[in-house]
């Protein structure tokens, strides 16, 4: 195998290393932009919640006791 035919299959496999690099980059890109775009959400859903108990336990607060523990006979 000559030296030329050799510097040419490296060459090839360096184009391909490069074009794979590049891939792989956008798509951590995009995989970056996706976490943090579940993130925020995560954390909305999380106040949403937080913010409904605080209602279901600001509701509980002004059930009366005797109404809390009467079970309704029918």
């Amino acid at each position: 195998m000559s030296n030329q035919t050799h510097i040419d299959q490296i060459a090839e496999r360096v184009e391909r290393l490069l074009l794979r690099y590049e891939e792989l980059q956008r798509t951590n890109t995009l995989l970056t932009s996706q976490v943090e775009t579940l993130t925020q959400e995560r954390d909305a859903l999380k106040s949403r919640l937080s913010a409904a108990r605080a209602r279901v336990d600001a509701l509980l607060e002004r059930i009366p006791d005797n109404l809390a523990t009467h079970k309704d006979p029918t």
